[in-house]
């Protein structure tokens, strides 16, 4: 069992009056992270894919909750966005049982968000959790053990599943992306046509670490502009692809409403489509190489608080800036090679900026990937 970046937050906050919510994708870890800080725990399980306990939950009157909770002082409720009106129970719960610790796991945020932020606002502690990091990752097999695998986590991901099952990963991976990108996304929104979601994940996992016209794939995939942006926003809310915007001060050649969009997981993405190749037989290596690095960081900077923006930066004159970060007003761009080749960053935006500029490549990645 690997250790989780924000346990020790969370282990933290236990006994603090709230409840604590722990968001994220399916099979990332999350009912196993909060069963390890409920070990040695006299606790109360509720699984909300069993459908008594769904039955159990919606609109119980307080008696009814005092009932089924007896003296239990932890209750760990799982896959909350399977119950409806779910955010008022633990209202409840929260409100009316103060020496209960109230923890809850969900596995999107299309509707549990909005079940959960106006019932429990100022009653709850939110955190997401991805597929497993490279400094969990590291931290667990060693220096050396990691080095020998950088390759196949750059093809098959961090699903805690995966790592756990070496040989099995591209069956695990097409079990996740049939089980829970289609279906899931599927019955959590309000998609009715699975094909389109399934040419838009491949134009997306194709474009991936390149600039994406809503435009253009609206006419690819035959869906109008304003369904490609709700579709886009059901996956980012799905923990599948998040957003990079461009960077800009309102210098008049950049451009302002570009965006990359990038996975959360490698192995996702190639899984979609279907191609795991070893990386030296690769035309989209960089592309991949990219989106390991980008979604690594987005992974620390979310955990540790940095509270730094992420975006890229180019311009209609083809100058770009893989990646630039942005923190207390300073700023750092990035360069990313799998090889280490010499790179110049564009003078405009190193003196409009003040900006740092540094290459990450296959021998320093460690720096910036465990901030």
């Amino acid at each position: 069992m690997l250790d989780r970046t924000i346990e020790d937050t969370i282990k933290n906050k236990v006994n603090g009056g709230k409840a604590i919510i722990v968001v994220g994708a399916r099979q990332v870890g999350k009912t196993t992270l909060l069963k390890k800080i409920l070990k040695n725990k006299d606790y109360l399980f509720l699984d909300a894919d069993d459908p008594a306990t769904r039955n159990i939950l919606q609109s119980p009157t307080t008696e009814q909750i005092r009932t089924f909770i007896g003296d239990y002082k932890y209750v760990f409720l799982d896959e909350a966005q399977r119950i409806n009106g779910i955010g008022l129970t633990l209202k409840i719960i929260t409100d009316q049982f103060k020496e209960v610790q109230l923890f809850v796991s969900g596995s999107s945020s299309y509707d549990l968000g909005n079940e959960l932020n106006e019932p429990l606002t100022g009653r709850k502690w939110e955190y997401e959790l991805f597929p497993i990091s490279w400094e969990e990752y590291e931290k667990k097999i060693g220096f050396v053990k990691s080095e020998q695998q950088i390759e196949n986590r750059i093809l098959y991901g961090f699903y805690p599943e995966v790592i756990n099952n070496q040989g099995k990963e591209r069956e695990i991976l097409k079990n996740l992306v049939n089980s829970y990108l289609y279906r899931d996304i599927l019955a959590f929104s309000d998609i009715r046509k699975p094909e389109v979601l399934e040419k838009l994940l491949q134009a997306l996992a194709l474009q991936m670490g390149n600039e994406v016209n809503y435009n253009e794939i609206s006419q690819l995939i035959g869906i109008n502009k304003i369904t490609v942006q709700k579709y886009i926003d059901i996956l980012e809310k799905g923990y599948i692809v998040f957003k990079l915007n461009s960077f800009s001060r309102n210098i008049r050649n950049e451009i302002k409403q570009n965006r990359k969009i990038y996975f959360y997981d490698n192995g996702i993405r190639n899984m979609i489509i279907s191609n795991f190749n070893q990386l030296d037989l690769r035309v989209d290596k960089g592309a991949l190489w990219e989106n390991f690095l980008v979604s690594e960081r987005r992974k620390q900077n979310l955990y540790k608080d940095t509270f730094a923006k992420m975006y890229f930066w180019r311009t209609k004159q083809q100058q770009e800036v893989d990646f630039v970060e942005e923190n207390n007003g300073h700023i750092m761009g990035f360069e990313f090679k799998w090889n280490n080749k010499k790179t110049k960053f564009p003078r405009n935006f190193m003196e409009t900026y003040k900006a740092e500029g540094h290459i990450i490549d296959r021998n320093n990645f460690r720096e910036f990937v465990k901030i």
